[in-house]
């Protein structure tokens, strides 16, 4: 299953079943689940696990050093989990010391064209990040988030579950869970109706977070006001939970506001 054109170094550990295209590239320290296809042209290196079921297509580079001047060749990791889409020329950094020295996603990614994930970020399940979406370092993404195209996310950010930044859109700060972004630098805009209605979301949910959205955004209310109301409300409405979590936690970028 491995092209004979491909170089795949003594130490690497495959699944017995794992493709490798022709001329891609593969480290000593690499693990590959089974029944990931690695295509031409690919280059794997630093300590980097692979789960099972991913796809990497041409010409991505996958768990390289971290574009960090402190880096000094320390043996930080990535980790990458199952049922993942890396698509051309995505580029995936390994962790830092500075931080937990390990960058992470998670499982049912699809991560497009030109995508990149700095070192110590760490990412959810079911993320979509569209062509030449850029994270830099420390970035840490919740279950659902959609990146659109050509959005940037500041280092150290916080994008929370099932938010969706729009075209284009620069987060300098915290984004909500359920919140979509536009503009750059990115400004609150509404509630992600729409990939909330995909998702299974009943009208009932919906209108209670639309409502915490108002709370938050539209009552004028000092920030610890609108969270002790809206603590209130995630009592009876588990929805918001996320919601009143992600802000009580507090912020190093402070939020969207």
């Amino acid at each position: 299953m491995i092209d004979p054109r491909a170089i795949v170094a003594a130490g690497a550990r495959l699944a017995a079943d794992v493709e490798v295209g022709p001329y891609s590239v593969i480290g000593p320290h690499v693990q590959v689940g089974a029944g990931t296809w690695i295509g031409p042209h690919v280059v794997i290196n630093g300590h980097t696990s692979i789960g099972e079921g991913n796809k990497l297509f041409q010409f991505a580079s996958i768990g390289e050093a971290p574009q960090d001047r402190k880096y000094a060749g320390e043996p930080t990791r990535l980790t990458i989990g199952a049922r993942n889409v890396i698509r051309e020329y995505c580029t995936i950094s390994r962790g830092t010391v500075q931080d937990q020295g390990v960058t992470r996603i998670g499982d049912d990614c699809l991560l497009m064209a030109y995508t990149h994930v700095g070192h110590d970020c760490l990412l959810g399940n079911n993320i979509i990040m569209a062509n030449l979406a850029q994270i830099a370092g420390h970035v840490h993404i919740g279950d659902w988030a959609i990146l659109s195209g050509y959005v940037a996310v500041h280092q150290f950010c916080k994008i929370g579950a099932h938010a969706f930044l729009a075209h284009h859109a620069g987060a300098t700060r915290d984004v909500p869970p359920y919140v979509m972004a536009v503009g750059n630098p990115a400004e609150p805009h509404s509630i992600n109706v729409e990939g909330l209605k995909r998702r299974g979301f009943t009208a009932d949910q919906i209108r209670n977070l639309r409502n915490a959205y108002r709370i938050l955004y539209r009552s004028e209310l000092p920030l610890a006001a609108a969270l002790e109301q809206l603590s209130e409300l995630a009592e009876t409405q588990v929805e918001l939970r996320p919601f009143v979590e992600f802000i009580a936690l507090g912020s190093e970028r402070s939020l969207i506001r």
